[in-house]
């Protein structure tokens, strides 16, 4: 019997390089890498000619918020939006839902959401609070694929932070079955320390967000891992300064990784208008030559990925000024091309992006068969022009509200076509609820 699909490509984006190739599919998975013009028994062949074909993007750090926080956003909308951005799997984060993640019946409760709702496949990283600390272990045997905790306030209630004590409590226990702490790293007396937000102008934000916020956080966090044997990993890296205690780290040895996200390689403070709130996150939006740093830690591989930290909201929380308004970028559907156009204007190819935007997140995440085009992995596919040019238009955005800094922007490279485990995304739900991997 033959193969359920094969899909051509004069530009296939493989793990040893870009080539010519046609990639054959059964059961979900690739069953083969083969020569472009290779005979091949399928019932279906899709041709993309000079068109380029590239893994599923794997986004570890979206905010879904289902259940309990739903009209910000839901697995639905969440997914549908991932997969025509060439996301075919998302890690959801383990807060800003209701109830939080925080042990395996909560854990539960957020399967039960995305049960019959996704649209690609679906992670769950858990968290580590105060309260849990002590019994993480369920919450890892109960699939998840690690624990996110802050250093500050995470901006809900429900999900307080870690001191720094605590964290060390964490890694150390983290450390005993190989788990891994995903943290959000500023520190809180830093920032207590800093200037209020005043008035409408985005420079009173930025500098109520400190570089030295996250650099001192950073370092303290790698002296901890190193203290305790233990993997972490920095979330949505923003800071120039922040690069250097990373790379350092892990010259040392330390079980450090990181990453960064579409907004800090596109965008630059300069570029905010006052009163701006789309463009609000945490940590924040920095000038364009702290930009440039991060790239360069991209190209010397000190930053392993690039995620969206999508962290969508309704728009009345995005009023009100930055000293109120909500502090999150919703990207999911747009990562790819906005990092496509920046990496090309850099030099960098399909298989950097590949690398940062697939295989990386899911090495992270201990998904083995997902991120690359290879025989065994499972079957996700994007086609993609990487030439064509469109401008942002949020009236084709797929996430439940559609807020975004990139609108009115000029883009290079569209997703034509997207399949989860070769099967192609339409408006039907069809994603797989992911556990964590035996090693």
């Amino acid at each position: 019997m033959g193969d359920e699909l094969a899909i051509r490509s004069t530009h296939a984006v493989l793990p040893d390089g870009e080539r010519a190739a046609t990639v054959t599919v059964s059961d979900g998975r690739i069953t083969g890498v083969l020569a472009h013009d290779a005979a091949v028994d399928a019932a279906e062949v899709v041709d993309l000619g000079g068109h380029a074909l590239l893994p599923g993007l794997v986004d570890s750090h979206v905010h879904v918020n289902e259940p309990g926080r739903t009209e910000w956003e839901g697995y639905a909308s969440a997914t549908r939006a991932a997969a025509a951005g060439g996301v075919t799997t998302i890690v959801d984060m383990p807060l800003n839902s209701l109830p939080p993640t925080l042990d395996p019946a909560s854990l539960d409760a957020k399967r039960d959401a995305a049960r019959g709702r996704a649209h690609v496949d679906v992670g769950f990283w858990g968290g580590a609070v105060p309260a849990n600390l002590g019994r993480l272990h369920a919450l890892h045997d109960a699939g998840a694929l690690g624990f996110k905790c802050f250093t500050t306030d995470s901006g809900v209630p429900e999900f307080p932070p870690l001191s720094w004590d605590e964290v060390r409590a964490a890694l150390a226990e983290l450390a005993a079955f190989d788990g891994l702490l995903i943290v959000h790293a500023e520190d809180s007396a830093t920032l207590a320390a800093a200037p209020a937000v005043h008035g409408k102008a985005y420079a009173g934000f930025l500098a109520s967000r400190p570089v030295a916020a996250e650099t001192r956080a950073v370092a303290r966090l790698a002296e901890l891992v190193a203290a305790t044997g233990a993997r972490a990993h920095v979330l949505h890296l923003s800071a120039a300064e922040a690069v250097a205690e990373v790379a350092s780290a892990r010259a040392d040895g330390v079980r450090l990784t990181a990453e960064t996200c579409p907004h800090y390689l596109t965008l630059a403070a300069e570029d905010v208008r006052d009163d701006a709130t789309v463009f609000k996150c945490c940590p924040p939006i920095r000038p364009g030559a702290n930009r440039e740093v991060l790239w360069e830690a991209l190209a010397d591989g000190t930053i392993d990925c690039v995620v969206s930290d999508h962290s969508p909201c309704p728009p009345a929380l995005k009023r009100g000024g930055f000293a109120s308004a909500w502090g999150g970028i919703a990207s999911v559907q747009l990562g790819l091309p906005v990092v496509w156009t920046q990496a090309r204007a850099r030099g960098h190819g399909l298989g950097d992006v590949a690398r940062w935007m697939a295989a990386g997140p899911a090495t992270l995440a201990g998904l083995r068969h997902k991120g690359r085009i290879a025989a065994g992995c499972d079957a996700d596919l994007v086609a993609f022009a990487p030439d064509a040019e469109w401008v942002v238009d949020p009236a084709t955005l797929h996430h439940r509200h559609p807020l975004t800094p990139y609108a009115g922007r000029q883009v290079t490279g569209a997703v034509l076509d997207t399949w989860v485990r070769g099967r192609r995304c339409d408006h039907r739900p069809g994603g797989r609820l992911l556990s964590r991997e035996a090693a």
